[in-house]
């Protein structure tokens, strides 16, 4: 049965309106020969029996949630408090939001207003954005920005090896015609001192991450300071899981002119890919050349407190010669998944999974380290996630532990996909969601994969 919501008078009154008189004559347009196609479809199937096929056909898959997964390379598999699908579920968020209009959005604006506070509180920033599609769009986004700032002299980028492959694809998919140099990350082996001596006069910004993509933190000691000197000013971008930072000191407070990364980790759960969100901070004398929307605290006219878009740089709102972005910059629903996956935390339960990964991945580090044929590479600092060279191609690795004798396991990420001196390298992620049962299990998995000689079925 197909509802239309439509009465036959109500039709008839539109018809009327844009003078036809049947709905057919809507498509006199198209060709006859093409108006009713024969698709050859299946016959048509009750509701119980359609799900009963669906249900057949997502059995046959694995997800993250059925085995041990050590699969992360910029997505995890977090814990996510019953709370905040309770919350983003209600009516009033799941639905279309309009915050254009705030006289009607007050509560999607304060929820984003929520978002940008504890975003800045915890990058150490001063401005947030309403977020952006993802990691990747919000380092290009980083990229714009600086431009910019120079007012489209600066003609130069200069972006780390160790930055996300995805985020380095996207920044280079943005820079297309627009005339820029982008270096820094030809070289996978190259260091970021090398790199940081690659800024000069004409860069606009410096794009690093940390934890980077191999999971190892770098030293933001005096590196704005350094990038500022060798720049002019060139703006130093930081990419960053910001889970991490519940543990760590955030870049605000190493002079980061830019701090931004994937937010998947804040609650948003691993989602077969997406939606994700891109956060987005910078410093408050680069508001007005951030991308996005910003919104803001205020009173009505009767002195009770409101919320209003105090920044909005998109062309549909000002002239499109002064926007500095076109992009449906706000990914509403998951903007609220992460303030209330943030509030319902708070600052100790937020510190206390950063602990977890920490301690999690370490104690995984170590007990592979212990392991014959097996070697942890990761040699600085790591957050949850770090690099191991495996005696076999990676490939082979995972589908033993996928496709073993006594073990069903998600292995890690071959790093020899993107950092062809990396063959025979994994990445290992842990997160809070691993247990010690498991990761023992992944351990004996590594050493029956060595003492065997591989899986053979």
């Amino acid at each position: 049965m197909v509802y239309i919501p439509h009465t036959d008078e109500e039709r008839q009154v539109m018809l009327a309106s844009i003078g036809v008189e049947r709905i057919e004559q809507l498509f006199n347009d198209i060709p006859e020969q093409y108006r009713y196609p024969t698709l050859g479809l299946p016959e048509p199937v009750s509701e119980m029996e359609i799900l009963e096929e669906l249900q057949e056909l997502s059995a046959a898959n694995l997800n993250a949630n059925q085995v041990p997964t050590f699969l992360g390379a910029g997505a995890y598999r977090h814990w996510v408090p019953s709370v905040v699908d309770a919350i983003i579920s209600r009516g009033e968020f799941f639905t279309a939001y309009t915050p254009y209009q705030p006289e009607i959005s007050q509560g999607t604006l304060q929820a984003i207003f929520e978002y940008q506070s504890m975003i800045c509180d915890l990058t150490g920033m001063e401005v947030a954005n309403a977020s952006h599609y993802d990691g990747a769009t919000a380092a290009a986004e980083a990229v714009l920005q600086a431009l910019n700032v120079f007012r489209l002299k600066r003609k130069k980028i200069v972006l780390a090896p160790t930055v996300h492959p995805q985020y380095r694809a996207v920044v280079r998919t943005y820079a297309q015609g627009l005339g820029l140099e982008i270096v820094g990350d030809e070289d996978p082996t190259l260091p970021l001192t090398k790199v940081v001596e690659l800024v000069d006069e004409n860069t606009a910004s410096l794009i690093i991450q940390s934890p980077n993509f191999l999971g190892e933190l770098e030293d933001l000691t005096g590196l704005a300071d350094e990038v500022h000197r060798r720049g002019k000013k060139a703006l130093l971008a930081v990419a960053t899981n910001p889970l991490s930072l519940g543990l760590l000191t955030p870049p605000g407070a190493f002079g980061a002119d830019i701090v931004m990364g994937e937010g998947q980790p804040l609650g948003l759960g691993l989602n077969f890919g997406g939606p994700y969100l891109g956060f987005y901070t910078t410093r408050q004398k680069y508001a007005r050349q951030m991308a996005g929307r910003v919104v803001g605290e205020t009173v009505d006219v009767e002195g009770k407190r409101g919320y209003v878009l105090t920044l909005s740089t998109r062309e549909q709102h000002i002239r499109r010669e002064k926007a500095t972005s076109n992009i449906c910059s706000n990914q509403g629903l998951m903007v609220l998944a992460a303030a209330v996956y943030l509030a319902a935390l708070g600052k100790q339960g937020f510190r206390k999974i950063a602990e977890l990964n920490y301690h999690k991945a370490h104690y995984a580090a170590h007990e592979i380290a212990a392991l014959g044929g097996y070697e942890i590479v990761s040699r600085r600092p790591f957050f949850n996630e770090f690099v191991v060279r495996c005696p076999a191609p990676v490939a082979e690795l995972n589908h033993f532990l996928l496709e073993g004798y006594d073990y069903t396991i998600i292995g890690g990420y071959d790093l020899e996909r993107d950092y062809p001196h990396l063959a025979q390298h994994m990445l290992v992620a842990v997160t809070e969601m691993n247990s010690r049962e498991e990761i023992d299990d992944f351990v004996a998995a590594l050493a029956e994969f060595r003492a065997t000689g591989g899986y053979h079925g």
